[in-house]
């Protein structure tokens, strides 16, 4: 074996520390970098030489070798930014990507997203984020594959015509009775009136009167109005079923307070709003008391929208995309899937925060944001896991240890001059 041995010896120990000081000048390189994930290198010993001795057979070791290059995927911390587009994930989980015409998959945990001029959810790079659509009629998502997530600006989304309408109220007690047949000219025809906006078929605005006439010490007759859009407008007009109360206030068939609400409706086709729009009908619920208080509307809500633009997009808590339009609706359009390995260790750097699944790491198990593949927070983006204190220890290390192998091929270059000159 001899001293040169030695010298190799020292040569392994210097390109392994070298290499250890390329992966800490990474980790380091990094320290900023979104959703990165440090790594740390393992040395192993090499093969050993067997000497003959007076006492046996003994073994000496022949250096060092870079086993492994782990990457460390311990939790980072978070950011809190102010892009409704960032997306943390607090688990195991991975981001999955696909670049436009590719369907191989890539795997991220930096969640730094935006819209491309196409309307795709896509990360700096351009790699479109992948989820799963929901129904626009349904609001369940769709079943199958998850697919690129697109929200598409397409001008106006249509209006839609009020159904259902609630009206909750108090019908004073002591209002008088009043005889004379309902007359919506005749403010004298009634005792109390509420407006409420509702819509067309085509999204336009109107405002329908709900007009409530004492006829009985407990019964209140009803009737309604609401202007078309003829030239010149038309009045429409109609009447509902009369509400009773109990003498305690409550609506006839009520068990306690607050009332159970009674449904009238509009019929179908009553509603003649003309400008080519579909006749329709309303299904009028009041949740209504009469109570020795003044009468007041307390709350009216309807189901109709007029049409609308879209105003933004954002990504919840559940890691959905959900965009929202002038007219207040919001829809939802997707749902973020993860993915999650076996062995995360085994994926392959893609470059870009990006990975590629491996035979080691194994095939993804994909599927919704939870416990199990990890929870996803908006307004925010994972940090660098890296500990810029411990690679700086580690810099040490490596630095002395790549000084003592140097050492020792120095040391050993002074032996062999040693004994060279044993000639001389």
């Amino acid at each position: 074996m001899g001293m040169s041995s030695a010298l190799y010896s020292g040569v392994s120990g210097l390109n392994t520390n070298s290499q250890a000081m390329s992966v800490i000048g990474n980790n380091l390189a990094n320290t900023n970098t979104v959703g990165f994930k440090g790594s740390r290198t393992v040395f192993a010993d090499l093969l050993s030489s067997t000497i003959n001795g007076s006492g046996g057979e003994s073994q000496v070791g022949r250096g060092v070798g870079m086993s492994k290059v782990d990457q460390v995927f311990s939790q980072g911390t978070f950011e809190s930014t102010d892009s409704k587009l960032d997306v943390a994930i607090e688990g195991p989980g991975f981001f999955i990507l696909k670049q436009k015409g590719n369907e191989t998959p890539f795997y991220s945990r930096a969640g730094s997203f935006r819209f491309d001029q196409d309307g795709y959810l896509v990360n700096p790079e351009g790699y479109r984020v992948q989820g799963k659509t929901f129904n626009a009629t349904t609001g369940v998502l769709n079943p199958g594959n998850a697919t690129d997530i697109q929200v598409a600006d397409t001008g106006l989304i249509q209006g839609q015509a009020t159904s259902t309408m609630k009206i909750t109220t108090n019908l004073n007690a002591s209002e008088p009775i009043i005889a004379t047949a309902f007359s919506v000219t005749d403010p004298t025809t009634y005792n109390f009136s509420s407006s409420a906006q509702v819509f067309d078929s085509l999204g336009n605005p109107h405002l329908l009167t709900t007009y409530f006439t004492k006829t009985a010490a407990n019964t209140w007759g009803v009737n309604w109005s609401a202007e078309n859009t003829a030239v010149p407008p038309v009045v429409l007009t109609g009447a509902l079923p009369n509400l009773t109360f109990t003498s305690d206030g409550v609506l006839t068939g009520a068990a306690a307070v607050p009332p159970v609400p009674t449904t009238a409706t509009i019929p179908a086709g009553s509603l003649n709003w003309a400008n080519n729009t579909t006749n329709t009908g309303i299904a009028v619920t009041f949740d209504t008391t009469q109570f020795n208080s003044a009468s007041v509307v307390i709350s009216q809500d309807q189901n109709g929208f007029g049409a609308g633009s879209l105003t933004g997009t954002t990504i919840d808590p559940n890691g959905i995309v959900i965009s929202s339009y002038s007219n207040g609706q919001q829809t939802k359009q997707a749902q973020l899937i993860l993915g999650r390995f076996v062995n995360p260790n085994g994926l392959s750097l893609a470059g870009s925060n990006l990975y590629n699944e491996t035979l080691a790491s194994g095939a993804a198990r994909t599927g919704l944001p939870g416990p199990e593949l990890g929870k996803v927070f908006t307004n925010s983006l994972e940090q660098s896991n890296v500990d810029m204190g411990a690679e700086f220890v580690r810099m040490i290390t490596v630095q002395r240890g790549f000084q003592a192998n140097s050492k020792i091929i120095t040391t050993v270059d002074q032996l062999l001059g040693e004994l060279i000159n044993l000639k001389t």
